[in-house]
């Protein structure tokens, strides 16, 4: 069972919500693309570095990622969620008037550079000035929390309401909540022992596309897209990492990696023959830039759960095998660059070629 609803078992009313948060979230997607991939190749240029891509085998499920940290790479964690986070939920997403995007609490924020003509209605998506916004706070340790605004009942407002927010539900109690889902368990996580506790716990980071021995940000994103399946709304959250030179989305559709990757004379070709698109079309919509011989393009994979990582049809109890692959390659995409709006994603093989 789905913890949020479809839009057909929505209200008329939550259905416009659904239909205008999607809105907002395409656009929210594009400047993530940007702002975490193609500012980050930027920045590499800038301080005359190479950009490390990520090699294919980085985005195989279960894969290794070399534990590199790149200062260059922008790091950040955001939250978005369809309707408001209810109050009682403070305890383990930390989200109170402290870190709420009010003026006084910015300024009191030393480490932002905050302009002096701060205008209050920049924290609103709706804002013209609502990504330069976000842009100044991504940076920012811990996540950034952007849902609608309680106060503006007759309208669905979404806004940055907090900075600074803190997930601080344990990892065990995600694994937990998970495996309990999946019918792996019936009650607690040491049912049936420590081993299959810890089996479980691997699982769970599997679940959700990254390495067992992550880094904060990415443990981060995935307990709390865990953690918001309490709410009956749907939820999307985006983590970019220095690590993985990637950005994870989490939603509603499961999990995907967007990264850069070079594309071969021939590869380019490949893509422009099974599209059928001419290679100046794809020249002037697709590659964002070019080293030598190689065409710089945004690549998105998206994984399928396989049945191990669904629950099953009977609803009986099973015994989780840590052999059995939980995520398959989905989709795979070459992405248009972040403003392109004529031209959609070009399906594309790439992972196990």
């Amino acid at each position: 069972m789905a913890y949020w609803s479809v839009r057909e078992e929505l209200s008329q009313l939550n259905r416009l919500r659904r239909s205008y948060y999607e809105l907002l979230r395409d656009d929210l997607d594009q400047f993530m693309l940007d702002h975490g991939l193609m500012m980050s190749y930027a920045g590499f240029l800038k301080e005359g570095k190479p950009y490390p891509f990520v090699e294919k085998r980085e985005l195989k499920p279960r894969a290794r990622i070399p534990s590199i940290e790149h200062e260059s790479q922008n790091a950040f964690l955001v939250i978005f969620v369809e309707d408001t986070i209810p109050a009682r939920y403070k305890k383990y997403i930390r989200f109170f008037d402290l870190n709420k995007t009010t003026k006084s609490n910015l300024l009191h924020n030393k480490t932002l550079p905050m302009p002096d003509n701060f205008d209050r209605n920049q924290k609103y998506i709706d804002s013209a000035h609502f990504y330069n916004f976000l842009k100044v706070l991504l940076p920012v340790d811990y996540a950034l929390l952007i849902q609608r605004d309680p106060g503006s009942h007759l309208k669905n407002r979404y806004m940055l309401s907090h900075f600074h927010v803190r997930i601080d539900w344990p990892i065990a109690e995600a694994a937990e909540d998970m495996a309990q889902s999946l019918r792996y368990i019936s009650k607690d996580l040491y049912e049936k022992g420590d081993q299959y506790a810890e089996v479980v716990q691997r699982k769970f980071f599997e679940y959700y596309g990254v390495p067992v021995m992550v880094g904060g940000r990415r443990t981060a994103a995935i307990v709390a897209a865990q953690y918001l399946k309490r709410i009956p709304c749907i939820s999307t959250v985006y983590v970019g990492s220095s690590e993985s030179r990637a950005l994870l989305r989490i939603s509603e559709r499961g999990v995907a990696k967007s990264v850069l990757v070079p594309l071969s004379e021939t590869e380019v070709q490949q893509v422009t023959t099974a599209n059928s698109i001419s290679a100046a079309t794809f020249r002037k919509h697709y590659v964002v830039a070019r080293e030598g011989r190689k065409a710089i393009c945004l690549f998105r994979v998206s994984y399928a759960y396989t049945n191990h990582a669904r629950p099953p049809d009977d609803g009986k109890l099973r015994e989780i095998n840590p052999d059995y692959n939980w995520l398959a390659v989905g989709q795979e995409h070459i992405l248009p660059k972040p403003g392109v709006v004529k031209y959609p994603p070009l399906p594309f093989g790439w992972v196990y070629s």
